[in-house]
Parts: C-alpha cells; structure tokens; sequence
C-alpha cells in the first residue's frame, strides 16, 4: 500500500465572479507551494486598499484569474523560502508587497518584493504601511518634487494614502492642508500634521455648487494656490481644486473613488501647471531599485516617528468583505486590516 502524502489546506476568502464585497466566499483551498524565487508567508494581517473593492468588479487595471484572494500588502512570518532568493529566511517577519492573494492564511510573495519589518513594528501597522505610504512618497518626491516651504492640497486627507500624503508633507517641509468631508475626518488629519483643513460637502455638485466647491479650495490655499494637488478623490472634486493651484503647480492623479474627472484644459494653460499620473504599482515593477531606496526612507520616517499608520477597524479573515464593504462606502478613517488570529 502507497503512502500518501497529506496536502496541507488554509482558508482563504475568494472571488470567484464578478461582483461587490457581498460575493465573496471563505474556503478551504491547498497551501501555496514557493516557487524558486518566492517566498511562503504565513500572513498575520492584510491591508484593505480602494483597489481591492474595484478588482472584485473588474474595473480594475489589473485583472488576475479567478478564483483568488483579494489583499494586497500583507504582513507575517516566512514559512518556506524558495532556492535562488536571497535575503530573507524562515522565520523573518516581512512586509510583503503581492497585488492580491493576501486575504488569505498564507500567501506567495516575490523575493525582491520582501521587506524587513522594524522590530518595534506590530504586524497590523505593517500591513497597512507600505501600499500607501510607497504610493504617497512615489506621488510627493518622484512624481509632484514637492520641496520644503511649498504649499500641499490634499483630497480624501483621511484616507488611507490621504493621511500618509499629509504626515510625509509635514516630513519634507511643506505647508500642508488637508481636504475631507466632516469634522470627525478634519479632528483626525489635523491630529496628524495638517497645517490647516477644509471640510468640502458631499456631491453630486450643480453649477452653483461647483463654483462655491472651487471658492472653498482658494480660500483653504490662499493667494498663492497650492504648489501641489494630491488628488485621491477624483469626480468633481478634481477640477474645483485646480482652480486653487499655483503658477506652474503640479497635480497628481492618485484614484477615482467620487468618478473619473473630465479637466477643462485650459485651467493647466492658464497656470502653467502640470498634471501628473501615479501609478505606483506599475513603477514598482519597472523600477526596484528605486523602490528600495523609497522603502529605505519610510522606514527611516517610521524609526524616527515622522509616520505611523492609523488602524481605525480590524476584522477577522471571516469578515473580510465586510472589511472592503466598508471602505468601498468611504466610511474609513486611515486604515482597514484583515486580521488572521
């Protein structure tokens, strides 16, 4: 009689068609085997990003096959380290960087895509470090060359990469106003560096409404304008901030979650400003050297406590859809984790 081998099973929330967080599934499925240049995880938390809430629709930029996890940015222990990897060995804690699968128990990470924790570091924090804070510093320093003394808007300051945009503002010297949509969101990002803040209303914006929303953004900024835009919000609030930016200002497109702007182009003639794309993902993958050295330098703010990830909700692997459910609804302030203990 042959003996078998017993496959080693976890659980894992799935997407297994195209739909909100409602249709996502917890099930059992085979542990990941490493290939050569992977490593094995076992994941102890996983970040939410707005990412993940369009993916499991297909509005996404990337469209991995089904079914898979959602979760991008994880952190835990290395269980299993493939051959030609160097750098990192069992029992490391990492930051792993994966797109998706995280949502899982155990997930595979590329070996140039793991990051050493900082001791003092706890695994909730460290998985809502990197996705937001590489996406923000990548937005400030490669893309917008915000300089210390320069005036910094902004959009969705509560927000995940919102609050890292602000507290990195503040690391690199510049004047920082933070833009949200209650006193609650305002309390927050003030508590976290922002200079000033501007609380905006809600949308859908009539003409009127347009014109009062721009007057609110020139006021926040003053005569000046603002040198940089950090636009995480998009919809109607994208071209009311324009309005308020500097002579040759620089305005970064981050995310979409109020709709994708339509800009009246003659607002960057009449400035002389740009507008800038970060994708930060794609950068990622065309340039790791690059983000080493911006790894290097967030780990540098966390040790010096320049930056800290505000986790405001955790909730266990069984929950995850709720967990994307709620920042898909824009109720989050900070971060969102999934937990696995």
């Amino acid at each position: 009689m042959t003996a078998r081998t017993e496959q080693h099973r976890m659980k894992a929330i799935l997407t297994k068609a195209v739909g909100g967080p409602e249709t996502l599934v917890l099930e059992e499925v085979p542990d990941p085997v490493p290939g050569p240049k992977q490593v094995l995880l076992a994941v102890k938390a996983c970040g939410v990003n707005f990412p993940d809430t369009l993916m499991i629709e297909d509005r996404y930029q990337f469209k991995p096959q089904r079914p898979y996890s959602p979760g991008g940015e994880v952190a835990g222990v290395v269980e299993a380290v493939g051959a030609e990897v160097k750098g990192v060995k069992v029992g490391d804690r990492i930051i792993g960087s994966t797109g998706h699968g995280g949502m899982a128990e155990k997930v595979l990470v590329d070996g140039f895509r793991c990051i050493p924790m900082v001791d003092e570091m706890p695994f909730d924090e460290a998985s809502a470090f990197i996705l937001t804070y590489g996406t923000s510093h990548y937005a400030l320093k490669d893309r917008g060359q915000l300089k210390a003394g320069e005036t910094l808007l902004v959009l969705g300051a509560a927000g995940g990469v919102g609050l890292a945009a602000v507290e990195l503002g503040k690391a690199m010297g510049a004047r920082v106003i933070g833009a949200v949509s209650s006193q609650d969101k305002a309390d927050l990002v003030k508590a976290h560096g922002a200079d000033d803040v501007v609380i905006y209303p809600r949308g859908p914006f009539d003409k009127d409404g347009k014109k009062k929303l721009a007057e609110l953004f020139k006021n926040a900024c003053g005569e000046h304008g603002a040198d940089v835009i950090y636009d995480g919000v998009g919809g109607d609030y994208a071209e009311a901030s324009l309005r308020a930016i500097a002579w040759e200002g620089r305005f970064l497109v981050v995310g979409f979650p109020a709709g994708i702007p339509l800009l009246p182009l003659n607002l960057t003639l009449l400035k002389s400003c740009q507008v800038i794309g970060v994708f930060w993902g794609a950068w990622v993958a065309r340039n790791n050297k690059g983000f080493a050295e911006s790894v290097a330098e967030l780990m540098d703010f966390y040790k010096r406590g320049l930056v800290k990830p505000h986790v405001s909700e955790r909730f266990p692997l069984a929950k995850a859809g709720d967990a994307i459910a709620h920042l898909a609804a824009r109720k989050a302030m900070g971060k969102v984790v999934v937990t696995m203990d």
